[in-house]
């Protein structure tokens, strides 16, 4: 049987990426990443957000430590992967997260003027769902 596990995110920071370092000195990054989804329910717009943990390893995770902060938008291609470990009381869990392969920063936010969904002239809902990597 074959599988196949590729996700690819557009979203925003929801905090500042944490970077640590293994014990070999690979760095790693962790951050937080907000999705949205709009839907119209009625004649009422509704917003969904789905909240994604994103682990990045390598030049990578320095990189995203160095030039991303929370609020800035980015597109995330990856993998999807299950840590599964028990706690001290010993209760048995797990938590998905991204396993990001790439990375690309999208233009930060304007300090003002824009309406709080605008990058560059661009809303957020201009951007393609087809964007081509």
């Amino acid at each position: 049987m074959t599988s196949f596990n590729k996700v690819i995110l557009i979203g925003n920071l929801t905090k500042d990426p944490e970077i640590r370092y293994t014990p070999s000195g690979t760095a790693v990054s962790n951050f937080g990443l907000a999705v949205n989804h709009r839907y119209k329910l009625g004649e009422e717009m509704k917003d969904e957000v789905c909240f994604i943990d994103i682990v990045v390893f390598g030049k990578q995770a320095e990189n995203s430590g160095q030039y991303l902060s929370k609020g800035q938008g980015v597109i995330v291609e990856g993998r999807l992967q299950q840590r599964r470990w028990e706690s001290e009381d010993g209760q048995k869990r797990s938590r998905h997260e991204v396993v990001a392969q790439t990375l690309r920063y999208l233009p930060k936010r304007q300090a003002s003027g824009g309406q709080g969904g605008e990058r560059d002239g661009m809303a957020m809902e201009d951007v393609d769902q087809d964007v081509p990597f």
